[in-house]
């Protein structure tokens, strides 16, 4: 009998592990897919971004293909990137597609400089309605 609770147990442990990492593949995919269309709707290529944020371009088609957990810091970089704040890259709606096509910004025969600049005016454009935001949460 014990040998039995021991086995149902590890069973147990073993569907939830697999529970969880279906639930991460997910929110992956959903991260990847809202990463090709902002970058698409952009116009930039994997290569032009994952030059931006230093890291290779297979690495970065893995976090678009929903295949490798992206990490946070990553994130960040690439939602400073493309201008738009990093949680609505987890987001899978309609509202959210539609923060990711307003964000977009395409481009056309831009220089690496040329994207860091773009990317530092989309962060001022981000921490002035963050601002904007927090005053008007303190007036209500």
């Amino acid at each position: 009998m014990c040998q039995y609770l021991y086995i149902q147990e590890i069973i147990g442990t073993f569907a939830t592990e697999i529970r969880r990492r279906a639930v991460m593949k997910t929110v992956n995919q959903i991260i990847g897919e809202n990463l090709k269309k902002i970058r698409e709707l952009s116009g930039f290529t994997q290569e032009q971004v994952a030059q931006s944020i230093k890291i290779e371009r297979s690495t970065y088609s893995n976090y678009e293909g929903g295949t490798r957990e992206i990490p946070y810091t990553i994130l960040e970089d690439i939602s400073n990137l493309f201008g738009c704040e990093p949680f609505i890259l987890f987001e899978d709606n309609v509202q959210t597609n539609n923060e990711i096509m307003a964000t977009a910004f395409r481009i056309s025969n831009l220089g690496e400089n040329d994207l860091k600049e773009i990317a530092a005016f989309k962060d001022i454009v981000k921490s002035y309605l963050k601002m904007e935001r927090i005053a008007q949460n303190e007036a209500e």
